[in-house]
């Protein structure tokens, strides 16, 4: 019987320190509660892309196009706030855009963003500037799966392509855009 007790004894005295470890640990975390945020926060966002001027059934790179991405705000509690626009680098001669987005671009630390999305913005062709809704150029294309580059702290969305047509073959598109 005294083993018995002897054991129950060293049990309740190991879970006792045990729970005053985890409860130190728990008041460690209330202590320091933006530990958390500021390891998401650091996190940068990224929204790569290609654009192309489409005639016929050829394609070509548009060199200086420029996509936009907007956000709608959240803040902590859930309510909307201001949203998000930003303009994206013009493409190179390839094609190709990024656009970044900074935690510390934003005002208010505590404000979130959800429902991004890229649209075709900008054309430099005089001959090839009438946005297509293929892949959403138009109406958004949702930002929805990413690529983490742990080497530069990035979560890396892409988008499109995204394609501008002559004027004279945006007339034989319909209303809607299809």
């Amino acid at each position: 019987m005294k083993m018995v007790l002897n054991k129950f004894l060293f049990s309740a005295i190991f879970m006792l320190l045990l729970s005053i470890v985890s409860a130190s640990d728990a008041q460690y975390n209330l202590k320091n509660p933006d530990s958390e945020k500021e390891r998401l926060l650091s996190t940068m966002i990224g929204i790569q892309g290609i654009v192309y001027c489409k005639s016929r059934s050829r394609l070509t790179p548009l060199q200086g196009a420029v996509a936009r991405i907007t956000c709608e705000g959240v803040d902590e509690y859930g309510y909307e706030t201001e949203s998000l626009s930003i303009l994206s680098c013009a493409t190179d001669e390839k094609g190709y855009f990024i656009a970044t987005i900074s935690p510390y671009e934003v005002k208010d630390q505590n404000q979130s963003f959800r429902n991004c999305k890229a649209f075709l913005e900008l054309s430099p062709s005089e001959d090839c500037d009438v946005p297509t809704d293929d892949n959403k150029g138009i109406s958004g294309a949702p930002l929805v799966s990413f690529q983490r580059l742990h080497d530069k702290n990035i979560k890396l969305f892409t988008v499109g392509p995204f394609f501008f047509v002559p004027e004279q073959e945006a007339k034989s598109i319909p209303d809607d855009g299809y």
